[in-house]
């Protein structure tokens, strides 16, 4: 079974399990990276027992290769003392050596490739794991401003939150109505700033009235449709001029 077949039938379990209790998504992050590291520690020490084995049937090949070559120098030892029958028992001895040394060699061949795939998938393994030790920062800040906001909901929308806005309201229409007792007292007296501010109001508009009477005195006294001639008729008068 792959370590990543295996990685994920546990991580999916103990999700599957949070996730029935409704507990906090920080635990899945931290649980995932955890099992990972578990995954990684675990088939690492595989295969540091792995290349045991391996070294151990590499010294098997080599006492094979060692045995294949002591018999067939006995083999050749004994025709040259014209022992045909020790050569042949030799020579059965050195194919029996070769042959296993045939099924050593398939066996560190598998092993070989095994190593090769556990290479591959410790590789992957950690690629992953540094990205989600990398991810696990910003996944676990975005969980936390999520919660702060469910909180900061909650109250806004919690009756008791309700209730005191209301009594601060029901504190505003009652100051409120204090400041409207207090100002009902001043209503229909005159300050002093009141008075004087009248008297400079009038004093704009008798400034204002004269210079009126003076602009109607020059237009009547210039005008030549009114039938008088500049300086020999007589003026139109004001009704001031006319009581003075």
């Amino acid at each position: 079974m792959s370590i990543f077949s295996r990685l994920s039938d546990i991580v999916n379990a103990n999700i599957n399990a949070i996730l029935a209790r409704a507990e906090d998504p920080r635990k899945i992050i931290r649980l995932i990276i955890q099992e990972m590291e578990d995954t990684l520690v675990e088939v690492r020490s595989s295969a540091v027992q792995t290349l045991a084995e391996r070294r151990e049937i590499e010294r098997r090949v080599a006492a094979a290769l060692r045995d294949e070559s002591e018999w067939e120098r006995k083999a050749e030892l004994a025709l040259s003392r014209d022992r045909e029958d020790l050569a042949r028992g030799a020579l059965q001895a050195r194919a029996h050596a070769a042959k296993m040394r045939g099924t050593l060699e398939d066996q560190l061949s598998e092993i070989n490739r095994g190593l090769a795939q556990q290479n591959d998938d410790i590789a992957k393994l950690q690629n992953k794991l540094a990205d989600a030790k990398s991810r696990e920062k910003a996944l676990v800040s975005r969980t936390n401003i999520a919660s702060s906001r469910v909180r900061l909901r909650e109250r806004i929308y919690d009756e008791r939150m309700n209730d005191a806005f209301s009594r601060f309201e029901q504190v505003e229409r009652n100051l409120d109505e204090l400041e409207g007792r207090a100002d009902s007292f001043d209503l229909g007296r005159r300050t002093l700033e009141d008075e004087l501010a009248g008297l400079e109001a009038d004093a704009t508009v008798d400034s204002d009235l004269d210079a009126l009477k003076r602009k109607l005195r020059q237009r009547a006294g210039g005008d030549p449709a009114s039938g008088n001639a500049s300086g020999g008729g007589r003026s139109l008068a004001s009704p001031e001029d006319a009581q003075s």
